[in-house]
């Protein structure tokens, strides 16, 4: 399993002086962009695929308050992937510096051609470096369907 190490700063702080929920997000992102570019997924590689990743839904889960003063681990497990590698779902938890799991976020997304911006599968090469991960006990094939276990209708005001 991958792990990223954080220092708490002031900046990751809310008004209850515990870690802000923004915090959690930039932790998250910045252990999966770690993680992939450790892959060969990096800004110049996707630069040359014309690809970039979003994210469909973050759904957190806090168990523990936690303040700043010690590190904390993010963890990335890759809990799913489409056969063509369109869509991705990873599992983060967080622990503090004696281990306990404070907090956990379950995660899906897709690439998208950022000329065409729509959802593309990926390159062979991305294909070949997401085999090489370590997958998750439950690692499950994704499909489309699985995108949609949320619905959720956009709802305009006029």
């Amino acid at each position: 399993m991958f792990f990223k190490e954080f220092e708490i700063r002031w900046s990751d702080l809310d008004a209850n002086r515990h870690l802000a929920n923004s915090a959690y997000i930039n932790f998250m992102s910045h252990t999966r962009m770690a993680y992939l570019g450790q892959l060969g997924f990096n800004q110049k590689s996707m630069a040359q695929h014309n690809i970039g990743p979003v994210v469909f839904y973050e759904h957190m889960y806090y168990f523990k308050e936690v303040f700043a003063g010690k590190p904390v681990k993010v963890s990335l497990g890759f809990n799913g992937m489409s056969e063509d590698g369109m869509f991705f779902e990873f599992e983060h938890n967080f622990y503090d510096s004696k281990g306990r799991n404070f907090a956990r976020c379950q995660m899906m997304g897709a690439w998208i051609d950022l000329k065409e911006r729509k959802l593309i599968g990926l390159p062979q090469q991305f294909l070949d470096a997401f085999d090489s991960m370590e997958k998750a006990d439950d690692f499950k094939v994704l499909t489309k369907t699985d995108t949609r276990k949320f619905v959720q209708i956009p709802m305009d005001l006029a």
